[in-house]
């Protein structure tokens, strides 16, 4: 590596560095002024406000990676362009698409590493969604919901009423696997009783033995062995999109699609736990050919272009999600337009730059 290489790299991870660890108080101080009525409401100590956002601290890393990225970018950039080393390299036969190759490549790792906090992320935020006891409390019912519990059963339930025990338009699925029968069950109610479990009514049940022979039957009434579940286990709260893996969201959304429910949410969700890491490399890309100018000079250049730019990609990432979750858009579109967008905005710009 060339010592103008090690300069430029060292210069970018430096202010990376420097931003990202002042970016992620932001957002908690942020977080903690909008719910703040909510945590004293709940009655919660001022230290399980602090383990909850101690384990919410990789999301608020990955949040701030592209903020940090390119304020890192366009001030190692626009400090070469104002003290004349851009103009050294290019009298030297160095090209300005050759001297921010380190920043680029930079931007690369960086975006794997998001990705890798994409997995991390989930479980950080079911914990702190435990501590901060985000549940309803003394909630005795809930309706259009899907539940999979520890045996592999997946319920999708029209509504639960716990008090009674009682639940209607049920959908059992469990897929075959190894010795395992695949079963599917639908039943128009249920009800719960301590001798016998859940009793299923009025329904069908196929199921898919391991020699992939089938056998169906219609029943008036049904006891599953393997249903344990009390109606007050039924009741808790399903993890939200942002405590979930790409693989739980990617089979969530598969058992939505197949029982007939709206996954685009959920889908949406999925594919931007992809492309939101990837704005990393993206937006390194769209800020590094405008931090050239040298017309406006100073740090209040540098951040008031980062901040627009910034905004501007929020706006369009929330505008294409709410399209795509209303079905306007593939949730493919929605997650990757604002990336696309830029991405394009990108090249043009380093096209245009003179080299």
């Amino acid at each position: 590596m060339k010592i103008l290489d090690k300069l430029v790299l060292e210069t970018f991870l430096k202010l990376f560095v420097l931003v990202l660890l002042a970016v992620p108080p932001l957002f908690i101080i942020g977080d903690i002024a909008e719910n703040l009525d909510d945590y004293i409401d709940r009655g919660l100590t001022g230290y399980e406000v602090a383990q909850s956002y101690l384990y919410q601290l990789p999301l608020f890393l990955q949040w701030s990676f592209p903020i940090a990225a390119l304020l890192a970018a366009v001030f190692t950039v626009h400090g070469m362009t104002t003290h004349r080393e851009i103009v050294a390299a290019k009298a030297g036969g160095i090209s300005f698409h050759r001297l921010v190759v380190p920043i680029l490549l930079a931007g690369v790792g960086l975006t794997v590493v998001a990705l890798a906090l994409t997995e991390v992320v989930p479980k950080g935020n079911r914990v702190a969604a435990q501590i901060l006891r985000s549940e309803t409390p003394g909630r005795t019912w809930r309706s259009d919901f899907v539940y999979r519990s520890e045996e592999g059963l997946t319920w999708q339930v029209d509504r639960l009423t716990a008090a009674d025990g009682r639940m209607t338009g049920i959908i059992l699925e469990r897929p075959p696997g190894g010795d395992e029968e695949g079963l599917h069950v639908t039943a128009e109610g249920a009800r719960y009783t301590e001798e016998e479990g859940w009793l299923l009514s009025l329904g069908y049940l196929r199921s898919l033995r391991a020699d992939s022979t089938e056998r169906s039957l219609q029943f008036d009434r049904l006891v599953i062995p393997e249903i344990r579940e009390k109606p007050d286990e039924l009741l808790e709260v399903p993890p939200e999109p942002e405590e979930m893996t790409y693989a739980e969201i990617n089979h969530m959304a598969d058992i939505i699609q197949r029982t007939g429910g709206d996954a685009n949410e959920l889908m949406v969700k999925r594919e931007q736990k992809i492309s939101i890491p990837v704005t990393t490399l993206v937006i390194i890309l769209f800020g590094v050919p405008l931090a050239t100018s040298n017309k406006r000079g100073g740090a209040a250049y540098g951040i008031g272009l980062s901040l627009a730019t910034v905004i501007l990609f929020m706006m369009m990432l929330r505008v294409a999600g709410a399209l795509g979750e209303a079905g306007a858009l593939s949730p493919v579109v929605a997650a990757w337009l604002p990336n696309a967008v830029f991405g394009v905005a990108a090249l043009f710009f380093m096209i245009r730059v003179r080299t």
